[in-house]
């Protein structure tokens, strides 16, 4: 994934306290981070990487092939998401989790929605029972 620099390796450990990630890389000291500040440099990122050379940049190389593409490379990632839980592949499936994420701020990126919006829709749905939110759409 491009513009990873955040991690040393693929599968860091996470462990949520509060809003905060303790981030472990093997024998590295743990790292701090509020949750929404990867994300948030990740949006980042992916903003200014959009403009850029589609030779350099895999985030150019998708803008360049269009929405169709994005939405194309968020579904595989997902079927690979599903495969790794289907198979009990922990480490793989956060991988895969990963790549969904990336993909999705790609893809929310040139439908012009941020993250921020994507949270505040959460919060508009948290306390709200799943099957009562669904049935609320459906009508």
């Amino acid at each position: 994934m491009e513009g990873a620099s955040l991690f040393v390796e693929r599968t860091p450990v996470f462990s949520a306290v509060g809003r905060v990630l303790h981030l472990t890389r093997g024998s590295d000291a743990a790292h701090e981070m509020a949750m929404n500040d990867i994300i948030e440099h990740l949006e980042a990122v992916i903003f200014e990487r959009r403009q850029g050379d589609p030779k350099q940049s895999y985030v150019a190389k998708l803008t360049h092939a269009g929405r169709e593409k994005m939405a194309q490379k968020l579904g595989e990632e997902a079927v690979e998401a599903v495969i790794a839980a289907v198979c009990d592949e922990p480490e793989e499936m956060i991988g895969e989790a990963a790549d969904i994420v990336f993909h999705l701020l790609v893809t929310l990126a040139d439908m012009g929605i941020s993250w921020n919006d994507v949270l505040v829709e959460l919060a508009r749905r948290e306390g709200v029972s799943g099957i009562a939110e669904k049935a609320a759409r459906t009508h």
